[in-house]
């Protein structure tokens, strides 16, 4: 049976160019990140991502905070609710942490960040962790709205370096009880992994943990296989690299892009048909290029990926 479905829309079938109407569904509302270098390549983003998508900006360690705010700007001018990281281990004491705050909020009209102790070894001053960052009360004083906090899947060497899940799942439950006696819109935001049925049985044990903050599941956008092998080991992708290492074998395949469409087609499906499941919505790594993420989405989203110039 063909993946791809390009029929007109009836009563009862998909969009035309949607893979189905359950991606469709799926992608509604869909995220996706960007870094200031990245973002300048693209002219205008209402050309290629739908009208309020969610844009977060990578805050890479050595990024000039001006260049943050400029991008963050931008985009919002643009009409995109913007969503900055605040790795915290990159800040160095709570003057920078306000200032941050204050230069994104005064100067952007940025009122949510993405909260994550970010890919550094050694702390750069005060902070290690974005547990740190929440209970500072600096983002509750500035009135930002919504907040998350980075959930992984398949566990994270940085934060259970024997391997396991015990650090991350505790933190976890620190953060959903932060999420219960605070007023911001939280969510976790996930590392991306390849294989659907690792991602149901991880969201589904948060669940019957009494863990409800919504996810918001990383799906890595189309990039060649090697681009994508090279960004699954950095970021410490697990056994999902599996099915990365399983294409690399046939080298007929090895030049041709890697795309999401299996594991975003199962995760739909799973989704309507078990539509209390608590992955609310899809978080792009575009790490073949925005513009790359974006084409595919337009192609296999129907009405959820229409970029907002052509709506």
């Amino acid at each position: 049976m063909a993946l791809l479905n390009f029929r007109k829309k009836t009563p009862e079938g998909p969009v035309s160019g949607a893979l189905s109407a359950e991606v469709e569904a799926f992608l509604q509302g869909y995220s996706i990140e960007v870094m200031p270098r990245t973002a300048a390549k693209v002219d205008n983003f209402a050309d290629i991502l739908p009208k309020g998508t969610r844009v977060y900006i990578a805050h890479i360690e050595g990024t000039p905070i001006d260049e943050m705010v400029d991008t963050a700007k931008r985009l919002n001018a643009e009409g995109f609710d913007v969503m900055p990281h605040f790795p915290a281990r990159i800040i160095a004491d709570q003057a920078m942490l306000n200032d941050w705050i204050a230069r994104y909020a005064g100067e952007a009209g940025v009122n949510q960040a993405l909260l994550l102790a970010g890919g550094v070894d050694k702390p750069h001053g005060d902070f290690e962790s974005s547990m740190q960052l929440l209970d500072s009360g600096a983002f509750d004083k500035a009135g930002f709205k919504r907040l998350h906090v980075a959930g992984h899947p398949e566990g994270n060497k940085d934060i259970d370096p024997s391997g396991g899940m015990k650090n991350v799942d505790d933190a976890l439950r620190w953060k959903q009880d932060f999420s219960n006696r605070t007023d911001a819109k939280m969510a976790l935001a996930t590392q991306f992994a390849f294989e659907a049925g690792p991602i149901i049985e991880w969201a589904d044990n948060l669940k019957d943990a009494g863990i409800d903050l919504p996810i918001h599941i990383g799906i890595a956008g189309p990039a060649k296989l090697q681009t994508m092998i090279k960004f699954a080991i950095a970021c410490g992708v697990g056994p999902s690299l599996r099915v990365l290492q399983r294409r690399a074998k046939d080298v007929t395949k090895l030049l041709l892009p890697f795309e999401p469409t299996e594991v975003i087609s199962e995760l739909a499906a799973h989704k309507a048909a078990n539509p209390d499941f608590n992955i609310e919505q899809v978080h792009f790594f575009p790490l073949g290029g925005i513009k790359t993420n974006a084409t595919w989405a337009i192609e296999n989203g129907g009405s959820a990926a229409t970029p907002m110039n052509d709506a």
